[in-house]
């Protein structure tokens, strides 16, 4: 057997070693967080739990509802999905296609830069910069509320969404294009009509990666929602699924029903991430038949 031959077979065992350890790694993750979380659950019981809008953790009566986290996690992903997916999109199609060779080197890199930001650092100029905006422009009591969520997170979501999708722009076949300008098609509508299109399916990669760090993000979101257990609105104060789990873990006695009701919400957030990822690859999917 060749040299060549036995690093090819060498290497596909890595290859096969890498593929099933991340599926393995999956696994033990569900594994765990159903034997985690299902106690509480179970205990509180899920109508309780999921559809109940009081959370008391600490109280004489404790009070194990979620539905305000969960209502509030949602509306800030589409929110800052609704503000960043056009701002990103367009962002990446002016680096990808339109901008010129010297600005887009400026543009990247500050791209690049906003994703190696950590998250407490976009926390901490929210709180001290943005917070304090908001509550001047709409004369609110305070402005620790969950437009400050919604705007810090869409700032957190343009570099997934912006790299990733002119990595897209920019594998689409030069082909595509030079059919559609031979056509009589003008620059702008090829870029709009050909390359977005053929470039869907990254750009919804994109989307997903965002959707993902809008909904897992805590640190950031804790310091300028105000991490109060409301029912969401845009002016309130509110709590997410993450923030409800790292503002009181680190207080909650080992086996307690409080505990075990925080391992639940990282079961739910759990399931919410793999919703959202199932629901935007069904998505695309569809696009791609019709």
């Amino acid at each position: 057997m060749k040299l060549k031959e036995i690093i090819e077979r060498i290497m596909q065992g890595v290859f096969l070693v890498c593929g099933m350890v991340s599926i393995a790694s999956v696994a033990l993750i569900t594994i765990y967080m159903l034997i985690a979380g299902m106690p509480a659950i179970i205990e509180v019981g899920p109508i309780d739990f999921l559809f109940g809008t009081v959370w008391e953790s600490t109280s004489k009566d404790p009070k194990f509802g979620i539905l305000p986290f969960i209502l509030t996690s949602v509306w800030g992903m589409v929110g800052a999905l609704i503000i960043g997916v056009p701002v990103g999109v367009f962002t990446a199609v002016f680096l990808a296609k339109l901008a010129p060779a010297k600005v887009a080197a400026m543009v990247r890199p500050a791209v690049e830069l906003l994703a190696g930001i950590p998250s407490v650092v976009y926390g901490l100029i929210g709180m001290i910069v943005l917070v304090p905006a908001v509550m001047d422009t709409f004369s609110l009591k305070s402005g620790a509320c969950l437009l400050s969520a919604i705007l810090v997170l869409t700032i957190m979501v343009l570099p997934n969404i912006i790299s990733v999708s002119e990595t897209a722009l920019r594998a689409v076949p030069k082909e595509y294009e030079e059919a559609s300008l031979g056509l009589g098609a003008t620059w702008i509508e090829t870029v709009f009509k050909v390359s977005i299109p053929a470039a869907k399916s990254g750009i919804v990669a994109g989307i997903v990666l965002g959707a993902g760090r809008a909904v897992g993000e805590a640190m950031a979101v804790m310091m300028v929602a105000g991490n109060v257990a409301n029912m969401p609105g845009l002016f309130k104060s509110v709590r997410f699924l993450t923030t409800a789990v790292a503002s009181e873990m680190s207080y909650a006695a080992d086996g307690s029903l409080q505990r075990n009701a925080l391992f639940s919400i990282g079961l739910v957030l759990f399931f919410f991430i793999m919703l959202i990822n199932w629901t935007l690859q069904k998505f695309l999917k569809r696009g791609d038949n019709l």
